[in-house]
């Protein structure tokens, strides 16, 4: 199911008086997640229909550094891999909301492996907080984010997630409510996911690799992955 049409069949449900916690079990998934969607869904349907009209869309730069990418001459590409940090791509999406104001996502992929690792929104703000809120999105990169067209936006977010399944890992919970805003994507793409094709896993300062390693052990078999550590 693409994610306007989830997004619609939650609409649907709730005209008919279905609670998010029977909306959870029709669609089978938890009941906060069914909380999330149907926020989303309540947010999209104020904005007006057909969709919210885009505006405005950035990605992290760098964002292509160990990626294989097809022919797209009107996607940016930023090849200086200090900008970047190592296989994770920050995508913000802001469409048009009612009273002039703008209603915003962001995604962060783990392209090398994990897929989306986190997703916020939908969130509500004015020209100017969006401003702000861009700017604060992207702080951990060195350099400025790149203007980019939502077809970019949906390839790097559902490509990711859907190369990652692959392996073994779903999306942040977080991340049903918030896909809405990048609209459909059918796939494949023009974009090998992988560090140079190869699943890499970076593990944070923070993190505890051994379940990831052990799903990688499983869904791709030992050397056929590699595995990095960041020191905090």
């Amino acid at each position: 199911m693409q994610p306007d049409e989830r997004l619609e069949r939650v609409r649907l449900l709730r005209e008919r008086g279905q609670t998010p916690k029977q909306i959870a079990r029709v669609l089978g998934v938890r009941p906060a997640a069914a909380d999330r969607l149907v926020r989303a869904a309540a947010i999209l349907a104020q904005a007006g229909a057909p969709g919210p009209a885009l505006a405005g869309c950035w990605i992290s730069p760098a964002w292509s550094t160990g990626l294989s990418v097809g022919d797209h001459p009107g996607w940016p590409l930023d090849e200086d891999p200090a900008a970047g940090t190592e296989g994770l791509v920050a995508v913000l999406v802001a469409r048009r909301h009612r009273y002039g104001k703008v209603s915003v996502c962001g995604y962060l992929a783990d392209v090398y492996c994990l897929g989306v690792k986190n997703a916020l929104g939908p969130e509500i703000m004015d020209d100017l907080g969006l401003r702000g809120f861009v700017r604060d999105f992207f702080s951990g990169y060195r350099g400025d984010p790149l203007e980019a067209p939502i077809e970019l936006a949906r390839e790097v977010v559902f490509g990711s997630v859907e190369y990652a399944r692959g392996l073994g890992f779903d999306p942040h919970p977080d991340f049903a409510a918030a896909e809405g805003h990048l609209g459909s994507w059918t796939g494949p793409g023009a974009i090998t996911f992988g560090k140079d094709g190869k699943p890499l896993y970076v593990s944070g300062p923070y993190d505890n690799p051994r379940p990831v390693i052990r799903t990688l052990e499983r869904t791709v078999g030992r050397g056929n992955f590699g595995f990095l550590v960041v020191a905090g």
